[in-house]
């Protein structure tokens, strides 16, 4: 016998125990079936999952359960990426509070506590996708920096470096002076905050004229190798070809003609820091100008600039340069601005700076061409659509990849350099001193202890080389996950069933990150896309819209959720809240809708267990015979259609909704009702075939709940049929509902639907006219034809039980007192004269109207004040809108009722 209440921490654990001995979540044990593969956007091990992970995982999760059940052999391939800068900054802030250095540790010891680190977190965090009931095929799970995944990445290096792809060059990156590394430009956050614009004169050499800049970065003056104006503008044409003397330097620049200085911003003049700006790095290119770096990587002024400044931290050097300008006369004035700085998108805290430094880049633009080509052709298709053209833009205008970044987490570069600076690339050591003997003239092998040195036959000259410290940017790996978690470079059998994936689903802010170049590696290395279908969700908000964040105090922790109302309810709300194009709200009181939820199903089982509804194999619902079973059976064909078709386009709030819909206000609250006259009844026929029907329902409704709620399903399923044979198999791996070649009953579904909205046309009415729900009321029905009538014979019982009817009948005029609605052809009458003072009543909601049009004029005026509505925040906007919404619906229904008791 079930309990009275489902309790999921009774229940998580054991069935997930059950899945994994049971091997359900393997792939290849259906060598015959058609292959389905996802692969696992993966987490990094940076720590704890976020709501945005539940989300992404339960999708994925639903789709892999959905196409097992469908009878697909299965591979949700699973991982984690060792996600460089944000591994190496957690690490480093723990050895912070413990007074140490990664510097102080050095590279070995470093990485020794990284990789401690990566077991201690990447052991949570698949537990963590454990609690969720994430399927995946674990005995495949996949790191980043697994040996297998590292040789995918040499060789990919290598490769692309012979194909002339990969290069070393000197350019303008964002620099991170505290981690000293470049980041990429798609890590920058630009925040908004207050400033400075100062205004600095430069005087013109030879003359007694000043030309003024303005710039919020007054240090980097000590860097300027320019002063740009426009062609045209007419206030500086004379000056063109003339030169300033650098204030504080001394250094004579130029005065240079060029269109990015633009005559309507500030002074029309711009200095040019081609070593520390990226728009006058192009400038300075254009120029042909000097570039002249004055920071160290840590941030602090170097040897470039006059001595007096040289060791200055960059933000304690602006204040002394402009004491400076301002005692010697070069100071005009400054103006407060709100201007976006560049931050790290890690630390958030650190304000980078372009840098100029030598990096390692990958042309991308012929993959990038691949890449686009193939979406064009449909090869891979994005959904929702309106994202293919986010991923367009941002390939037709891509630049080079800066791939090396100045870590020691990471997959160390393939390069080595010889003594005299020249460069080998190769996947191995052995190799690269194999072309260092051939480029040298040299051979021998390396003397023990020995880092590739190698001794010069006949003499004591020794050659050695030393690798390249910098490691590659942490979505280099990311890029070959499709393939390299299949075993390539080896064609191995895993490789040629299960690529190309099937779908990819991920969040939109990692298009350019992840897809995009998964995109391109798939295509270059494989000659093939990585995935047939892309489906991007929208973000996850608070229950009022916002965008979670800790400064807020609004993230959700999903375990928490979990603690509290259990994975099913988490799963089911992200779900039925996934909507393409929309950004979804989660909360507590969403999950805990969801939880009650669990609770109808779990009570709704109790129900057919109590009365006996057991699963017969043998039961064909095509053959029932009873209107309301009929109606039912449908009801569920309809249902498995709706949520199979939803499933496949990959809109899970539809499919999640149908689903909801059903068991809640189809089988619990309108069938379950139906049929307790017949289990209640003295024909053991009629009782018998609704027994066999309800468990039938229940059993369908179970698989196709499973993909979004498999702990209550699966335990539901194996508890269900107690006392009679175990099933055959574990719900995980039952056959999907295909009802498709059910008959559908017209005129049963016809006939329940009207016995449904007659009682709710009456319940409607009892609750607006506040009858007391003890009081019983007759029911008329004018103008009613034969079927009417017959329907109302036949149901009579279970419309008496449901809208507390005393009596039910037919006639040709209206009783006097009577509330009204229309149903079908004809009128219901329900005389209330002698059960509510019509007089009082019709006072009330007349009152009542009347403050609902006042809220709404008050929510209208709102909205239409264009002063409100441009400085509200989104979430404020979005509740009047609800709000407007709700009293539109209210003033709707006070209306009606008026018009009843007219």
């Amino acid at each position: 016998m079930l309990d009275k209440t489902f309790n999921p921490h009774d229940v998580e654990s054991r069935i997930y125990r059950l899945w994994v001995q049971s091997g359900a979540f393997r792939s290849g044990r259906r060598p015959d079936a058609d292959p389905f593969c996802i692969v696992i956007p993966p987490p990094n091990v940076t720590g704890r999952l976020h709501i945005g992970h539940a989300l992404n995982n339960t999708l994925q999760d639903a789709v892999t359960r959905f196409q097992r059940m469908r009878g697909k052999d299965v591979l949700w391939q699973p991982g984690m990426d060792h996600a460089g800068i944000a591994t190496q900054l957690v690490v480093e802030r723990q050895l912070a509070e413990k007074q140490q250095s990664r510097v102080a540790m050095g590279r070995e010891k470093f990485l020794e506590a990284v990789w401690a680190w990566k077991a201690e977190s990447g052991g949570a965090i698949l537990d963590q996708l454990h609690r969720l009931g994430a399927s995946a095929d674990w005995d495949r799970a996949r790191f980043t920096m697994d040996e297998g995944l590292s040789r995918a990445v040499l060789k990919v290096f290598v490769t692309l470096y012979n194909q002339g792809l990969i290069k070393k060059d000197k350019r303008l990156v964002n620099w991170d002076p505290r981690l000293q590394t470049a980041v990429s430009d798609l890590e920058v956050e630009s925040i908004e905050m207050k400033g400075n614009l100062w205004y600095l004169k430069y005087p013109v050499d030879g003359t007694d004229e000043f030309i003024t800049v303005a710039t919020t970065r007054p240090e980097t003056m000590l860097g300027d190798t320019a002063v740009a104006v426009h062609p045209e503008n007419p206030k500086y044409k004379h000056l063109i070809g003339k030169q300033v003397k650098l204030p504080l330097c001394g250094r004579l620049i130029p005065i240079i003609a060029d269109e990015h200085a633009d005559p309507e911003k500030g002074t029309g003049a711009v200095k040019i820091t081609p070593a520390h700006d990226f728009d006058d790095f192009e400038v300075g290119k254009r120029h042909n100008l000097p570039m002249i770096n004055i920071l160290t990587k840590d941030g602090k002024l170097n040897d470039n600039v006059p001595e007096k400044y040289r060791g200055l931290d960059r933000f304690v050097a602006r204040d002394v340069v402009l004491a400076d300008l301002e005692e010697q006369g070069f100071f005009e004035k400054k103006e407060p601005i709100v201007h976006a700085v560049p931050h790290d998108e890690k630390t958030k805290t650190v304000v980078l700076e372009p840098y100029l430094t030598e990096q390692w880049y990958l042309n991308v633009k012929p993959l990038a061409e691949r890449a686009i080509k193939a979406v064009e052709d449909g090869r891979t298709k994005f959904v929702p659509e309106n994202w293919t053209n986010v991923y367009y833009n941002w390939l037709k205008n891509i630049q080079p990849w800066c791939i090396s970044r100045q870590l020691w987490w990471g997959h160390q570069l393939p390069v080595w350099y010889g003594q005299d600076g020249h460069i080998f690339v190769a996947e191995s050591e052995t190799e690269a001193l194999d072309q260092a003997e051939k480029y040298y003239g040299v051979s021998g092998v390396p003397p023990e202890g020995k880092h590739l040195e190698t001794i010069r036959r006949g003499d004591s000259q020794k050659i050695s080389l030393t690798r390249d410290p910098d490691v590659l940017d942490t979505w280099f790996s990311s890029a070959l996950w499709p393939f390299s978690t299949l075993g390539w470079p080896d064609q191995t059998p895993e490789l040629k069933r299960y690529y190309p994936t099937n779908v990819l689903i991920t969040g939109f802010d990692i298009i350019f990150f992840w897809v995009a170049r998964m995109m391109m590696m798939g295509l270059h290395f494989m000659d093939e896309v990585p995935f047939h279908t892309v489906y991007i969700h929208n973000r996850v908000l608070d229950e009022k819209g916002v965008k979670m964040s800790k400064t807020k105090g609004n993230v959700i922790d999903p375990l928490e959720l979990i603690d509290q109302y259990g994975a099913d309810a988490l799963r089911f709300t992200v779900a039925i809240a996934a909507g393409q194009s929309k950004d979804m709200r989660i909360g507590p009181s969403r999950v805990e809708v969801n939880r009650n939820f669990a609770t109808k199903l779990w009570n709704a089982a109790r129900f057919c267990e109590m009365n006996g509804c057991d699963t017969r194999e043998d039961f064909d619902p095509s053959k029932v015979t009873h209107t309301v079973n009929k109606w039912i059976v449908a009801e569920a064909a309809k249902t498995a259609a709706e949520c199979t078709d939803a499933l496949e386009a990959y809109r899970f709030n539809d499919a999640a909704g149908a689903v909801y819909h059903f068991v809640w206000d189809v089988f619990c609250d309108w069938y379950l009702e139906f049929i307790k006259p017949l289990l209640n009844g003295t024909d053991e026929g009629a009782k018998a075939e609704a027994r066999m029907t309800a468990a039938w329902v229940r059993d369908t409704i179970l698989k196709l709940l499973h993909p979004f709620m498999p702990y209550i399903t699966e335990e539901l399923w194996a508890r269900t049929v107690e006392h009679l044979t175990p099933r055959k198999s574990l719900l995980i791996e039952a056959e999907w509902p295909d009802l498709s070649a059910l008959p559908v009953s017209e005129a049963a579904r016809a006939e329940m639907n009207w016995v449904i909205e007659l009682v709710q046309g009456v319940r409607s009415v009892r609750s607006e006219m506040n009858v007391p729900p003890s009081a019983k009321i007759a029911l008329v029905l004018k103008d009613a034809s034969a079927e009417t009538k017959h329907r109302l014979d036949t149901h009579m019982s279970i419309l008496s039980t449901l809208a507390r009817l005393s009596t039910t009948g037919t006639s040709d005029a209206i009783p006097p007192g009577s509330a009204q609605f229309v149903i079908g052809e004809a009128v219901a009458a329900l005389p209330l004269g002698n059960v509510i003072d019509f007089a009082k009543e019709r006072a009330r909601l007349e009152k009542e109207l009347k403050k609902a049009h006042d809220e709404i004029a008050r929510f209208e005026a709102k909205l239409a004040n264009e002063n409100f509505v441009s400085r509200a925040p989104e979430d404020v906007l979005q509740e009047q809108r609800d709000k407007l919404a709700d009293a539109q619906a209210l003033a709707a229904r006070l209306k009606e009722a008026v018009t009843r008791l007219q």
